[in-house]
């Protein structure tokens, strides 16, 4: 089967996943705002400003499409809400954003060339939800604690491991796709280790894996100042990121590779593992 027809085939994985986060991306903007407005306003106002900026932005940049660049503000302003203030999931969100705009456009004109770069027009709402919507769920117990107790894996904590290391893991698989792409080295399977063509779903390489590392660093140690966590923890978030990148590619290798999945549905599912891997560090 082709990649079209396949792509069309499982285009629901990505409206499925597009869907539920457009929806808990919401219920948290509401649950937040529960929590925040009878006693401060002020936090919900900068959410609403935070969320139009970016989402103007990304656009303008053409990061993103409108939807995508909207559907970007809302998690933004959700992810803004959980952590309102200075020390805010935000610094983390930036530094990915900035990683990816980078990333997808070096070396362009060799990815054209190879016919794996990204559209012109960027990502799409479906993209970003598949990368962001993880992040999302996981700042949602941060709203709830607010408002009533929870047990330790739904605690404060976890959730910040769980958000801070599944926006490093969508900047880990960004920067491994795109600079390995461009860099050179021979790309290999995962599962079998055999070289492949550039681009080719499970594939890893030698710069692919090191990119990949250095953006997962850097989320982790841009998530520890902004969310005031321990050289420890900091350091869960970035194994967890790493653990989440190869969950990427062993998914693709396997279910992606024979038309199981979709790459939203990779995305969606080794971010989910890297946040599970780090919220079970915050509560050994």
């Amino acid at each position: 089967m082709g990649k079209r027809p396949q792509a069309a085939r499982l285009r629901w994985q990505s409206h499925l996943i597009l869907l539920l986060a457009l929806s808990l991306g919401a219920g948290g903007i509401g649950l937040h705002t529960a929590a925040f407005l009878p006693s401060n306003p002020v936090p919900v106002l900068l959410a609403v400003v935070l969320g139009a900026v970016l989402t103007l932005l990304t656009w303008r940049l053409r990061a993103a499409t409108l939807a995508a660049a909207l559907t970007g503000g809302l998690f933004a302003a959700t992810l803004y809400l959980a952590a309102p203030g200075w020390h805010t999931a935000l610094w983390p969100l930036l530094t990915l954003l900035l990683l990816t705009l980078a990333a997808t456009r070096f070396g362009r004109a060799r990815k054209e060339r190879l016919g794996i770069a990204e559209a012109r027009h960027g990502r799409t709402a479906s993209q970003v939800s598949a990368n962001l919507g993880i992040a999302v769920i996981a700042s949602l117990p941060l709203g709830l604690a607010r408002l009533l107790p929870l047990p330790a894996f739904f605690g404060a904590t976890a959730m910040r491991l769980a958000l801070a290391a599944a926006l490093a893991e969508a900047a880990a698989d960004t920067l491994s796709s795109e600079f390995g792409e461009v860099l050179g080295g021979e790309p290999r399977l995962l599962t079998t280790l055999r070289p492949v063509p550039a681009g080719t779903d499970g594939a890893i390489s030698a710069a692919g894996t090191f990119a990949g590392l250095s953006g997962a660093a850097a989320v982790a140690a841009t998530a520890a100042f902004a969310l005031s966590l321990t050289p420890s923890q900091a350091a869960s978030v970035a194994l967890a990121a790493i653990a989440g990148l190869f969950v990427d590619s062993l998914l693709g290798a396997i279910l992606e590779r024979t038309g199981w999945l979709n790459n939203d549905a990779v995305n969606f599912l080794s971010t989910l593992a890297s946040a599970l891997l780090a919220a079970a560090f915050a509560v050994r």
